[in-house]
């Protein structure tokens, strides 16, 4: 059943909040697992949709998984069924593309449809460099009417490089070439702090990767990988989301627990010039009511630069702070579009083109009814709404929940007034 948020606004924001397990970590562990026939324990897992959907495609490809107790799961090898990905799960989450790389290394064959997810940027998010590096690794690639047949006896190590930083393709051959014969050099390589952690999971397994978490990786394929326990990173961007709901609230002060503050310089850098009252601890971080909020542009970039996916979030806060303020979007095409909602609801947003706004501020939110358009921004509307004067509806909050868990119960802690209520 379809249901939605019903959020009344400009309620006291204070209190504590935990950051749960990073989503674009956690989804990476599933693939992996078609690579051992041994147990791998994972804790520290986000109960969200998107986990929900690569867990039904390994249950679907022939593991077991057991939930051990909130947050921990086994998963244990059952029957390899080497068959087609399931259509009905490719096309919920992108992230689906990360199980072709092992099916083809383990199997020698996979056929799938084109991975679906979010709407923003679909015109530039192919997969033409992942496909691009399994030929180059030896596959063979077939495609027709909007599906795809790889074929490979042996992948074989190569030299690859990326023409553009891609996190998820940097993920996709990493693990892929762990299983491969000889030596991969993945060149221009994402940097985000999940790449690293993943190759710490997969070197304690059995792999030999060197150099992730800079542009050059190297990996030496190995004939198998064991069995092991895995510990998920916190969520970044969900740390760096409330941090700044907490800013653009300004009413109390909010510590955001069991975070890495560290992962997330380029948005401390901002909070900088804007003038945010914070304070960073090892694992935490504090966010004081602030005096004066002061407007500061800001351009998306690959990590470690500012992350595209705080990019909504990051527009919301700055109609709460004086002057105007330049977002440059660089990573995704359509990522801005969300805006529309804002000036809606009273924000003073001026497009310039499809990847730059001007937003003026300090402006008043006033409740609206609105529709999530993707994971980030339907985040950025609740955001908007809990800051906004009255009540606002937020329809397709699918969108959110793939990515946040158990949002509203974690924001009524907080002090908002958020309901989710069945359509």
């Amino acid at each position: 059943m379809e249901q939605k948020f019903v959020i009344i606004g400009g309620k006291s924001f204070e209190g504590e909040i935990k950051v749960k397990g990073a989503k674009n970590a956690a989804l990476k562990i599933f693939p992996v697992a078609l690579m051992t026939q041994e147990p791998i324990r994972v804790s520290n897992m986000p109960e969200i949709e998107d986990c929900q959907r690569a867990q039904e495609m390994l249950e679907a490809l022939g593991h077991e998984i057991k939930k051990v107790k909130p947050g921990v799961v086994d998963i244990r090898y059952k029957s390899k069924r080497c068959v087609n990905l399931p259509a009905e799960l490719v096309n919920k989450f992108r992230a689906s593309i990360m199980f072709v790389g092992p099916l083809l290394a383990t199997c020698g064959e996979v056929y799938f449809p084109h991975p679906g997810g979010c709407v923003i940027g679909a015109g530039t998010r192919p997969i033409d460099m992942f496909l691009g590096g399994f030929e180059k690794m030896g596959a063979k690639v077939e495609i027709s009417e909007n599906h795809y047949r790889l074929s490979a006896k042996k992948l074989k190590g190569a030299q690859i490089f990326f023409h553009k930083v891609t996190v998820t393709g940097t993920e996709s051959l990493m693990t892929t070439a762990c299983l491969a014969e000889g030596v991969t050099i993945l060149k221009n390589c994402a940097m985000e702090p999940e790449i690293p952690a993943l190759a710490d999971f997969l070197n304690s397994i059995g792999a030999k990767i060197e150099g992730a978490g800079t542009p050059t990786i190297k990996i030496t394929g190995v004939k198998k990988l064991e069995g092991g326990e895995y510990k998920i990173i916190p969520d970044r961007i969900e740390a760096g989301t409330f941090a700044m709901m907490a800013a653009a609230a300004n009413s109390g002060h909010t510590l955001i627990k069991d975070c890495n503050p560290e992962h997330l310089e380029a948005l401390w850098v901002l909070f900088d010039k804007i003038g945010v009252n914070y304070k960073l601890g090892k694992d935490n971080i504090s966010i004081f009511p602030s005096k004066k909020l002061i407007s500061c542009d800001a351009t998306t970039h690959e990590y470690p630069g500012f992350a595209t996916d705080l990019q909504s979030a990051y527009t919301v806060l700055m109609t709460q702070t004086k002057g105007a303020s330049l977002i440059h979007e660089t990573i995704y095409d359509r990522r801005l579009l969300f805006t529309d909602m804002l000036t809606q609801m009273g924000a003073n947003i001026i497009m310039a083109d499809p990847h730059r706004v001007v937003v003026n501020g300090p402006t008043k939110l006033y409740g609206r009814k609105l529709v999530s358009p993707d994971l980030r921004a339907g985040m950025a509307l609740v955001m908007a709404a809990l800051i906004a004067q009255g009540k606002t509806e937020i329809n397709n909050i699918y969108q959110i929940e793939r990515g946040y868990e158990k949002l509203d119960e974690r924001m009524c802690a907080l002090g908002a007034d958020i309901k989710k209520i069945n359509n």
